[in-house]
């Protein structure tokens, strides 16, 4: 059976090699997104998919990486961090999967308020793109 060093695994291929699709099959139809900027939890696939595919135009790229990683049997936190335009972005992800490998929580805390700041700026242009784009 798969363990959750074996789930981190995936989601890290992922981030080094975003593909949609296996984004969109990581996730459980009821996963639940919290972010550091949107005070009420993001619910269903189709919404997290919104949000972790625009993360990882905004958070991800060249200097992005993961630094530390903390596990137990269903779940990770895993520190990350990256320069964007030339603020330090430092946070941590925070991963729950079920029996089958699912993603069905994810949570991301960020720091400090620049960057906190700056994220949610670019989050919300990029959802808005998203949003405009033909299914």
């Amino acid at each position: 059976m798969p363990t959750a060093a074996d789930h981190l695994a995936r989601w890290q291929h992922y981030v080094k090699n975003p593909d949609h699709q296996a984004l969109w099959d990581m996730l459980h139809p009821d996963a639940v997104f919290e972010s550091p900027v949107v005070h009420t939890p993001q619910r269903g696939r189709e919404t997290v998919f919104k949000y972790l595919a625009s993360a990882d135009k905004v958070l991800g790229g060249e200097g992005f990486r993961y630094t530390g990683q903390w596990l137990n049997d269903t779940s990770a936190i895993i520190e990350f961090e990256n320069v964007i335009n030339g603020i330090k972005v430092n946070g941590i992800d925070m991963i729950s999967w079920n029996d089958a490998g699912q993603i069905v929580h994810f949570k991301v805390m960020v720091r400090p308020l620049k960057a906190i700041q700056m994220v949610h700026q670019m989050m919300g242009e990029m959802l808005q793109k998203m949003a405009s784009q033909p299914a």
